[in-house]
Protein backbone atom coordinates (compact mmCIF):
# COMPACT_ATOMS: atom_id res chain seq x y z
CA UNK A 1 0.00 0.00 0.00
CA UNK A 2 1.57 3.23 -1.17
CA UNK A 3 0.02 5.27 2.37
CA UNK A 4 2.53 2.96 4.20
CA UNK A 5 5.56 4.47 2.51
CA UNK A 6 7.26 6.15 4.96
CA UNK A 7 8.10 9.74 2.66
CA UNK A 8 10.88 10.66 4.69
CA UNK A 9 12.86 7.54 3.07
CA UNK A 10 11.56 8.57 -0.09
CA UNK A 11 14.12 11.01 -2.85
CA UNK A 12 11.99 12.34 -5.80
CA UNK A 13 14.54 12.86 -8.81
CA UNK A 14 14.35 14.18 -12.45
CA UNK A 15 16.74 14.84 -14.95
CA UNK A 16 17.43 17.13 -17.67
CA UNK A 17 19.34 15.73 -21.20
CA UNK A 18 20.98 16.81 -24.26
CA UNK A 19 22.48 15.48 -27.57
CA UNK A 20 26.04 15.30 -26.86
CA UNK A 21 26.91 17.71 -29.50
CA UNK A 22 24.90 20.83 -30.61
CA UNK A 23 24.90 19.93 -34.35
CA UNK A 24 24.85 16.52 -36.22
CA UNK A 25 28.34 17.68 -38.11
CA UNK A 26 30.03 17.76 -34.78
CA UNK A 27 29.28 14.02 -34.51
CA UNK A 28 32.49 11.87 -35.25
CA UNK A 29 31.57 9.54 -38.44
CA UNK A 30 30.80 6.52 -36.54
CA UNK A 31 28.25 8.55 -34.41
CA UNK A 32 26.88 9.72 -37.36
CA UNK A 33 26.55 6.34 -39.03
CA UNK A 34 25.17 5.16 -35.70
CA UNK A 35 22.36 7.93 -35.16
CA UNK A 36 21.65 7.22 -39.01
CA UNK A 37 20.68 3.97 -38.34
CA UNK A 38 18.91 4.56 -35.03
CA UNK A 39 16.25 6.98 -36.83
CA UNK A 40 16.18 5.95 -39.94
CA UNK A 41 12.82 3.94 -39.37
CA UNK A 42 11.36 7.04 -37.74
CA UNK A 43 11.98 9.84 -40.56
CA UNK A 44 9.35 11.72 -41.86
CA UNK A 45 9.27 12.65 -45.58
CA UNK A 46 12.65 14.57 -46.81
CA UNK A 47 13.32 14.60 -43.27
CA UNK A 48 17.29 13.38 -42.37
CA UNK A 49 19.21 11.89 -39.54
CA UNK A 50 20.51 15.81 -38.56
CA UNK A 51 17.12 17.22 -38.75
CA UNK A 52 16.36 14.94 -35.80
CA UNK A 53 19.54 15.34 -34.12
CA UNK A 54 18.07 17.95 -31.44
CA UNK A 55 16.47 14.27 -30.28
CA UNK A 56 19.21 12.76 -29.60
CA UNK A 57 18.93 13.61 -25.81
CA UNK A 58 16.86 11.12 -25.57
CA UNK A 59 18.65 7.96 -25.78
CA UNK A 60 21.85 7.44 -23.41
CA UNK A 61 23.79 6.22 -25.62
CA UNK A 62 24.12 9.47 -27.91
CA UNK A 63 23.09 12.20 -24.81
CA UNK A 64 24.22 13.93 -21.86
CA UNK A 65 22.85 15.01 -18.13
CA UNK A 66 22.61 18.52 -17.94
CA UNK A 67 20.87 18.66 -14.82
CA UNK A 68 19.69 16.83 -12.20
CA UNK A 69 17.18 17.72 -9.45
CA UNK A 70 16.12 16.22 -6.30
CA UNK A 71 13.70 16.78 -3.67
CA UNK A 72 13.48 15.37 -0.21
CA UNK A 73 10.64 15.17 2.11
CA UNK A 74 11.27 16.14 5.67
CA UNK A 75 9.19 17.94 9.22
CA UNK A 76 9.47 21.34 10.27
CA UNK A 77 7.89 22.91 12.85
CA UNK A 78 5.30 20.04 12.66
CA UNK A 79 4.98 20.65 9.38
CA UNK A 80 5.41 18.44 6.31
CA UNK A 81 8.37 20.08 4.23
CA UNK A 82 9.76 19.69 0.88
CA UNK A 83 13.91 20.23 0.00
CA UNK A 84 14.83 20.98 -3.57
CA UNK A 85 18.94 20.78 -4.64
CA UNK A 86 20.11 20.34 -8.11
CA UNK A 87 23.39 19.49 -9.72
CA UNK A 88 23.80 21.48 -13.06
CA UNK A 89 27.17 21.54 -14.99
CA UNK A 90 28.23 21.47 -18.58
CA UNK A 91 30.61 18.78 -17.90
CA UNK A 92 28.69 15.60 -17.06
CA UNK A 93 31.28 13.69 -15.44
CA UNK A 94 31.36 16.51 -13.05
CA UNK A 95 27.52 16.65 -12.20
CA UNK A 96 27.56 12.68 -11.56
CA UNK A 97 30.29 12.31 -9.28
CA UNK A 98 28.52 15.25 -7.78
CA UNK A 99 25.03 13.37 -7.40
CA UNK A 100 27.26 10.24 -6.87
CA UNK A 101 28.62 11.64 -3.60
CA UNK A 102 25.23 12.49 -2.60
CA UNK A 103 24.02 9.12 -3.03
CA UNK A 104 26.59 7.80 -1.24
CA UNK A 105 25.96 9.63 2.21
CA UNK A 106 22.10 8.17 1.77
CA UNK A 107 20.92 4.96 2.96
CA UNK A 108 21.05 2.31 0.52
CA UNK A 109 17.07 1.38 1.18
CA UNK A 110 16.38 5.18 0.21
CA UNK A 111 13.35 5.00 -2.13
CA UNK A 112 13.91 6.98 -5.61
CA UNK A 113 10.49 8.18 -7.11
CA UNK A 114 10.10 9.84 -10.63
CA UNK A 115 8.10 10.27 -13.18
CA UNK A 116 8.19 8.01 -16.07
CA UNK A 117 11.28 7.28 -13.89
CA UNK A 118 11.31 3.65 -14.14
CA UNK A 119 11.84 3.74 -18.13
CA UNK A 120 13.53 6.63 -18.56
CA UNK A 121 15.66 8.90 -15.25
CA UNK A 122 16.70 5.57 -13.70
CA UNK A 123 18.52 3.69 -16.50
CA UNK A 124 19.37 6.59 -18.41
CA UNK A 125 21.34 7.51 -14.79
CA UNK A 126 22.84 4.37 -15.09
CA UNK A 127 23.79 4.11 -18.52
CA UNK A 128 25.84 7.73 -18.87
CA UNK A 129 27.24 6.57 -15.25
CA UNK A 130 28.80 3.42 -16.79
CA UNK A 131 29.96 5.15 -19.94
CA UNK A 132 31.90 7.89 -17.83
CA UNK A 133 33.61 4.73 -15.68
CA UNK A 134 31.58 5.43 -12.38
CA UNK A 135 29.82 2.92 -10.10
CA UNK A 136 26.09 2.90 -9.23
CA UNK A 137 24.94 4.33 -6.53
CA UNK A 138 23.33 1.40 -4.86
CA UNK A 139 19.85 3.05 -4.66
CA UNK A 140 20.26 3.09 -8.76
CA UNK A 141 21.91 -0.67 -8.83
CA UNK A 142 18.86 -3.01 -10.02
CA UNK A 143 21.28 -5.78 -11.48
CA UNK A 144 20.30 -9.40 -9.73
CA UNK A 145 17.15 -7.91 -7.91
CA UNK A 146 14.19 -9.46 -7.87
CA UNK A 147 11.07 -6.82 -8.72
CA UNK A 148 9.65 -6.50 -5.26
CA UNK A 149 13.55 -5.78 -4.41
CA UNK A 150 13.70 -3.09 -6.28
CA UNK A 151 13.28 0.59 -4.01
CA UNK A 152 11.53 2.44 -6.96
CA UNK A 153 8.64 4.40 -7.45
CA UNK A 154 7.13 5.57 -10.65
CA UNK A 155 4.27 7.80 -10.45
CA UNK A 156 3.39 7.33 -14.39
CA UNK A 157 3.33 3.81 -13.10
CA UNK A 158 1.38 4.12 -9.96
CA UNK A 159 -1.31 6.15 -12.17
CA UNK A 160 -2.31 3.06 -14.83
CA UNK A 161 -3.44 1.04 -12.34
CA UNK A 162 -2.21 -2.01 -14.17
CA UNK A 163 -3.21 -0.30 -17.73
CA UNK A 164 0.31 -0.34 -19.52
CA UNK A 165 -0.91 0.97 -22.73
CA UNK A 166 -1.01 4.53 -21.53
CA UNK A 167 1.76 7.06 -21.45
CA UNK A 168 0.43 10.18 -19.13
CA UNK A 169 2.60 13.46 -19.00
CA UNK A 170 3.72 14.64 -15.96
CA UNK A 171 1.76 17.91 -17.07
CA UNK A 172 -1.47 16.15 -17.89
CA UNK A 173 -1.53 14.05 -14.77
CA UNK A 174 -0.71 17.17 -12.62
CA UNK A 175 -3.66 19.15 -14.20
CA UNK A 176 -6.15 16.06 -13.74
CA UNK A 177 -5.14 16.48 -10.06
CA UNK A 178 -5.71 20.25 -9.60
CA UNK A 179 -1.56 20.42 -9.15
CA UNK A 180 -0.15 23.91 -10.71
CA UNK A 181 2.02 23.06 -13.92
CA UNK A 182 5.52 22.98 -14.06
CA UNK A 183 6.06 23.80 -17.75
CA UNK A 184 4.90 27.95 -17.01
CA UNK A 185 8.10 28.88 -18.49
CA UNK A 186 9.72 26.02 -20.74
CA UNK A 187 9.12 22.37 -21.49
CA UNK A 188 11.10 19.30 -22.19
CA UNK A 189 11.05 20.50 -25.83
CA UNK A 190 12.67 23.40 -25.06
CA UNK A 191 15.87 22.58 -23.20
CA UNK A 192 18.18 21.76 -26.59
CA UNK A 193 17.22 25.00 -27.80
CA UNK A 194 17.56 26.69 -23.93
CA UNK A 195 20.93 24.73 -23.88
CA UNK A 196 22.53 24.99 -26.88
CA UNK A 197 21.08 28.56 -28.22
CA UNK A 198 20.79 30.25 -25.50
CA UNK A 199 23.07 28.61 -23.02
CA UNK A 200 21.00 29.46 -20.23
CA UNK A 201 21.40 26.18 -17.61
CA UNK A 202 20.23 27.99 -14.63
CA UNK A 203 16.54 28.07 -16.59
CA UNK A 204 17.15 24.54 -17.05
CA UNK A 205 17.84 24.10 -13.06
CA UNK A 206 14.67 26.10 -12.21
CA UNK A 207 12.71 23.77 -14.85
CA UNK A 208 13.73 20.57 -13.53
CA UNK A 209 12.89 21.22 -10.08
CA UNK A 210 9.77 22.37 -11.16
CA UNK A 211 9.35 18.96 -11.77
CA UNK A 212 10.72 17.33 -9.00
CA UNK A 213 8.25 19.55 -6.74
CA UNK A 214 5.51 18.91 -9.36
CA UNK A 215 6.45 14.62 -8.96
CA UNK A 216 5.92 14.80 -4.99
CA UNK A 217 3.10 16.94 -5.08
CA UNK A 218 1.42 14.31 -7.46
CA UNK A 219 2.96 11.69 -5.00
CA UNK A 220 1.00 13.61 -2.01
CA UNK A 221 -1.83 13.12 -4.11
CA UNK A 222 -1.93 9.59 -4.93
CA UNK A 223 -1.60 9.02 -1.17
CA UNK A 224 -4.87 11.03 -0.50
CA UNK A 225 -3.12 13.53 1.25
CA UNK A 226 -3.09 17.75 1.08
CA UNK A 227 -0.24 19.00 -1.28
CA UNK A 228 3.13 21.10 0.35
CA UNK A 229 2.63 24.11 1.02
CA UNK A 230 4.45 26.50 -0.65
CA UNK A 231 6.05 28.10 2.41
CA UNK A 232 7.66 24.56 3.03
CA UNK A 233 9.44 23.91 0.41
CA UNK A 234 13.44 25.15 0.51
CA UNK A 235 16.14 25.03 -1.41
CA UNK A 236 20.09 23.05 -0.56
CA UNK A 237 22.75 25.58 -1.87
Amino acid sequence: MLETVDLQQVMVLDIETVSQQATFDELSDLFKELWAHKVRNTLEAEQTAADVYPNAGLHAEFGKIICISVGVFNQRQGQLGFRLKSFAHADERELLIAFSNLMQAQPASLMLCGHNGKAFDFPYLCRRMIINGLPLPAQLDVWGKKPWEINHLDTMDLWRFGDFRSYVSLNLMAAALGIPSPKDDISGGDVYRVYYEENDLERIRVYCEKDVLTTAQILRRLRNESPIAQEAVSYAG
